[in-house]
């Protein structure tokens, strides 16, 4: 059984309070718990593990729980769609990963490159071996932007007009290109398969509709939209709505349209048509493509990965079918829902409590189901949002309908939760494991914890 001692941890909000304290116990080969990432998922859960065991009074020392990531900066990935929108700063969208460690989490600045779940051990890309009791994996999506010849080059030329809002590095040129055009086919992507947020794609293309609405450029600027997908979300309901959105704006749909090819010299851009394998070359004077996404090679290769090369976890309460101490969030699961931070706040109290309860009884908690929740905002335009949320199905599972009507409506007050509220919340209590998704900063009850407390 998973054993605890019982040590009180201080707390500094002052970030360079935080690296002295995260780096003093990064120094160990054994943690009773592992948590490799530290993105949303990462810093949210191994927060939130800390947090359930302090509140049934079986606190954790400090160092107990290591997360390992060798990254230099955090980001608020939501927030780039903002930046390509001309809303916000991308600045605002990175703090350095240190500042945001809890003075209670060891942070090992490393990347693993190798699982060994029989040994209950990883080792990092320095060859450092660190054994654990419990392992959190928590690492995200590899973006793949070799798989369309030509992207990384076209991305990199400022004249291309080739942008994406998938990256810290090109956020802001969307912008640059969306603004600067003045007339022609501005040309927007989505691939078929995986993506982070699959509504991300179009939601930039609506926000450059509106921006060529606003100053009388829609005429001069055609806008269309080629997705390797049959239909325009995932979801019926707001699939319907999105495609009468779209025939209402006049916006081109060209589905199951997968981009394989760019051409920034000539501005071509060549797509495979996936019902026949035939390929189609289109040109462009605007180009924002959404890279191909897959699995963590260091996943992928590893015995805790299903035939896809994504974490093999139950789909209701987190752990993993292959081993017992071992547990997967958001991205990099095989979970059969959106991948989103919207995702993440709500799997991440699903995990710590079955975490806890396995840790206190052997058991997961007989209340603690994951039901695939997941929520994406579409932004539509300037002031308006349509707020998408749906769990396993797909089917809708609306917080705000009751109170303020259709969530396929977009509305105002969902698009200030997306511009103001959801960084703000994300930065200054998700991170810390204090906001709990729909039940907001109250950690949910579920029938095993009130018995064990």
């Amino acid at each position: 059984m998973f054993s605890v001692q019982a040590k009180s941890s201080l707390k500094c909000a002052k970030s360079a309070a935080r690296r002295w304290a995260s780096t003093a116990a990064a120094d160990k080969d054994k943690y009773k718990v592992v948590v490799v990432g530290a993105g949303s998922g990462g810093l949210t859960v191994a927060n939130q593990i800390y947090n359930r065991f302090k509140s049934a009074g079986q606190p954790l020392n400090e160092g107990d729980i290591a997360v390992v990531d060798g990254a230099e900066w955090h980001y608020y990935q939501p927030g780039w769609t903002l930046v390509g929108a001309g809303l916000d700063n991308k600045l605002h969208t990175r703090r350095p990963l240190a500042s945001l460690v809890s003075p209670h989490l060891a942070h090992i600045p490393e990347n693993v490159k190798t699982f060994a779940p029989a040994k209950n051990q990883v080792t990092t890309t320095s060859g450092r071996t660190i054994s654990y009791d419990s392992l959190v994996v928590a690492a995200g999506l590899q973006i793949n932007w070799g798989n369309i010849e030509g992207l990384p080059q076209a991305l990199a030329d400022p004249n291309a007009r080739v942008s994406s809002i998938y990256s810290y590095d090109t956020c802001d040129k969307v912008w640059r290109d969306v603004d600067a055009l003045k007339s022609g086919t501005a040309v927007f992507t989505q691939p078929a398969g995986v993506v982070k947020c699959a509504g991300a794609p179009q939601k930039i293309m609506w926000m450059a509709y509106d921006r060529y609405k606003r100053t009388g450029r829609l005429g001069p600027i055609n806008v269309q939209f080629y997705t390797g997908l049959p239909t325009m979300f995932g979801v019926k309901k707001y699939s319907d709505a999105l495609e009468k959105l779209r025939q209402e704006r006049g916006v081109g749909g060209h589905f199951q349209h997968n981009l394989i090819k760019v051409d920034s010299g000539n501005r071509k851009a060549t797509f495979k048509k996936l019902d026949d394998n035939t390929t189609v070359d289109v040109d462009y004077d605007l180009l924002h493509v959404v890279p191909q996404m897959g699995p963590m090679n260091f996943i992928k290769s590893s015995e805790l990965a299903d035939e896809s090369g994504f974490l093999s976890v139950d789909k209701g309460t987190l752990r993993s079918t292959k081993f017992d101490n071992v547990w997967g969030i958001g991205d990099c699961t095989n979970l059969p829902t959106s991948k989103t931070a919207a995702a993440i706040t709500a799997q991440a109290p699903i995990l710590t409590e079955n975490f806890f309860s396995v840790a206190s009884t052997g058991k997961v908690a007989s209340g603690a189901v994951y039901d695939g929740y997941t929520s994406c905002p579409l932004l539509t335009g300037y002031g308006q949002l349509m707020l998408a949320e749906f769990k396993y199905g797909p089917v809708p599972k609306e917080t705000f309908s009751p109170y303020f009507g259709d969530q396929a409506t977009p509305r105002m007050l969902y698009y200030y939760f997306k511009k103001d509220l959801f960084p703000w919340s994300y930065w200054n209590m998700m991170l810390d494991g204090n906001w709990f998704g729909t039940s907001g900063p109250f950690r949910p009850k579920f029938p095993l914890a009130a018995s064990l407390q």
